[in-house]
């Protein structure tokens, strides 16, 4: 197992930094992943660990060793690509021994390795196929195989899933995720799918425009976010703009959605500009007469537009400024006009409005 510095990284393009002052440390045998957008900068980061992009600044070690300095065949990573990279003119077998075969390891022995690896991958009998024979997951697990064959100290995977349908993705991130706690690698993940980043990471790096929004745990990305940008690209959530009025410890008054919201935390005095995180979950629509739960708090709107999606209803509140609160719940809302969401304060996630 190998940990990843990432200390100080910039890289621009035609004086546009994709990257920018980047620094972080994966642990040993951690499965890190770089969650964002289109062009936030992921990728290149991704690819100046892999040796395929140069740095600006900044330096990269794996371990004690510097590698921003070596070729990309002396760095010891093992990459996994979008689109897979498979030679369409070697079989799958082949396909797995080329990076060894590059390294001049003896003809037996690759033999044996590739073997081993297609096993790991659940491809044992599959060596002898040519890609044009293989699905679009069993072309994914050759290409895993033939980044494991090589016995990385660090497995890079960019964006290994996004090809595939839905059904398949999730079974292939939990084979992914299950390969690296079996052989307890470090792996750099690279994915804009949140679901994907939250289901498969021990920590996520949100990134925005080449800087990292914030570091942490799934559930403390999704639960705390630090930013606006990080509350609104994880999942669904409402923004509430609105401005401190008083504190009683850790409990703010904050005047938004033309009402007097409750909210806990230690963000923001009176007169503070802030913003308010609410997730549709934490939201809970009153029937007519149903009290509003200790310890919680209401708010008065009139029901919006409804979507039926099956196992989920989604639905909106106008709150009386015309903002807009997006919930979900397992029955449609009944009735229409008025109603009242009731919230916990302490799910309420209060930020530092963006200057």
């Amino acid at each position: 197992m190998t940990a990843i510095t990432i200390d100080g990284v910039t890289r621009s393009f035609t004086d546009v930094p994709a990257v920018d002052k980047v620094s972080i440390a994966i642990r040993d045998g951690e499965f890190f992943t770089l969650l964002g957008p289109s062009g936030c900068g992921k990728t290149t980061l991704l690819r100046m660990v892999a040796g395929f992009c140069e740095l600006d600044r900044g330096r990269i070690l794996l371990g004690e060793q510097r590698i921003d300095t070596l070729p990309p065949h002396k760095r010891n990573t093992g990459m996994v690509f979008q689109n897979y990279a498979i030679f369409p003119n070697l079989t799958a077998g082949d396909n797995v021994a080329y990076g060894l075969r590059a390294r001049k390891v003896a003809s037996d022995k690759i033999r044996d390795l590739v073997a081993r690896a297609l096993k790991l991958v659940q491809l044992p009998d599959y060596a002898d196929r040519w890609p044009h024979q293989l699905s679009g997951g069993q072309l994914q697990r050759v290409a895993i195989a033939r980044a494991l064959v090589i016995e990385p100290h660090v497995l890079l995977l960019d964006e290994p899933l996004s090809n595939l349908d839905a059904k398949l993705r999730v079974e292939m991130r939990g084979e992914i995720r299950r390969l690296q706690k079996q052989l307890g690698i470090t792996v750099l993940y690279v994915t804009h799918d949140q679901e994907e980043a939250l289901a498969v990471s021990d920590r996520i790096a949100v990134m925005r425009a080449g800087r990292i929004e914030q570091i942490a745990a799934p559930r403390a990305i999704y639960e705390q976010p630090e930013t606006p940008f990080v509350a609104s690209f994880l999942g669904t959530t409402n923004l509430l703009n609105g401005i401190v009025q008083r504190r009683d410890g850790d409990l703010a008054e904050i005047a938004a959605g033309g009402a007097l919201m409750r909210a806990t935390g230690t963000q923001g005095k009176p007169g503070d500009a802030v913003v308010m995180s609410l997730r549709p979950e934490a939201l809970r629509l009153l029937a007519p007469g149903e009290t509003v739960p200790a310890g919680w708090a209401a708010l008065s709107g009139t029901l919006g537009d409804v979507e039926y999606l099956g196992p989920v209803t989604r639905f909106s509140v106008v709150l009386g400024d015309a903002a807009l609160l997006q919930l979900m719940a397992l029955a449609p809302p009944s009735g229409s006009g008025a109603v009242t969401v009731a919230y916990d304060p302490r799910r309420v996630v209060v930020m530092g409005a963006p200057p």
